[in-house]
């Protein structure tokens, strides 16, 4: 029997909502609404507001003090699908878990199991929180659009105006220290910030695109990504790209479950 995935709050561009198999209750997917919209300008600034809406419902309603996110470029998570969560569709797919005190199971118990024996959270336990979260997304976007610079209405449908062509903010790029396989490079941008609610809409294109390029290389398939929570990467964003390829010998996120150095995100 196919699960449903319960729509929490709709935007411009994208949407927030419960993944068919939500693996804990602070477990929330930002998703493309309509699968043929350019990545630009205009939809990374509304992937901010949900993004950062979606942070400060889970911290209201549930009390999640850290999240992480994870998602997929170009790839599909396959078989057992260890480490990620498993791909329900072709549309550009972004997984956040918030973190908190006293949750009775944690992502890192649920991704480490085979995607077939994790267990979804059961409805009921969702109904607890999911009044809140809608009432609260919206508020926490409202509230954001408000603030704009450009208006309350910035992220909204009809807005048609060209866009400037600048320059995109630069990214760094390096190996961390302890991979978690051979083509695992972490990016950032050049600009210090200590939070993915700080990050504007040009670095978000920025990062998008060295990822573009990291997947496009002859050795990967795809990527799978990672960005932990600050709190565990010493205050700083840093997004973490795992080349994958269905010929892989290991499973890098594997290996990610073990690393101490961005493991704490989903422990």
């Amino acid at each position: 029997m196919e699960l449903s995935r319960r729509l929490l709050f709709g935007s411009a561009v994208w949407e927030v909502a419960r993944p068919r198999t939500p693996l804990t209750s602070g477990h929330l997917m930002i998703r493309l609404s309509n699968p043929a919209t350019a990545l630009d300008h205009r939809s990374a600034a509304d992937w901010l507001l949900c993004h950062n809406a979606a942070r400060s419902a889970l911290a209201d309603v549930i009390g999640a003090g850290t999240c992480t996110l994870l998602f997929a470029h170009r790839w599909h998570a396959l078989g057992a699908s260890i480490g990620e969560p498993a791909a329900e569709s072709s549309t550009p797919t972004f997984h956040l878990f918030g973190r908190w005190d006293g949750e009775p199971v944690t992502p890192a118990e649920q991704l480490a199991l085979p995607a077939q024996r994790r267990s979804p959270v059961p409805d009921q336990d969702l109904d607890k929180y999911d009044v809140g979260l809608r009432t609260a997304l919206l508020a926490a976007a409202t509230a954001a659009r408000r603030s704009a610079p450009d208006g309350p209405d910035s992220t909204r449908p009809g807005r048609t105006e060209p866009e400037a062509v600048v320059p995109l903010p630069a990214i760094r790029t390096w190996t961390p220290s302890n991979p978690a396989g051979t083509h695992h490079t972490v990016l950032a941008p050049e600009r210090s910030i200590g939070s993915i609610q700080d990050v504007t809409p040009p670095e978000l294109l920025a990062l998008a695109a060295e990822l573009e390029a990291l997947a496009l290389r002859q050795s990967v398939t795809g990527l799978s990504c990672m960005v932990p929570d600050a709190a565990v990467t010493g205050g700083r964003v840093e997004l973490h790209a795992l080349g994958r390829s269905a010929g892989e010998a290991v499973n890098p996120f594997e290996n990610v479950l073990r690393s101490r150095e961005i493991s704490l995100a989903l422990l």
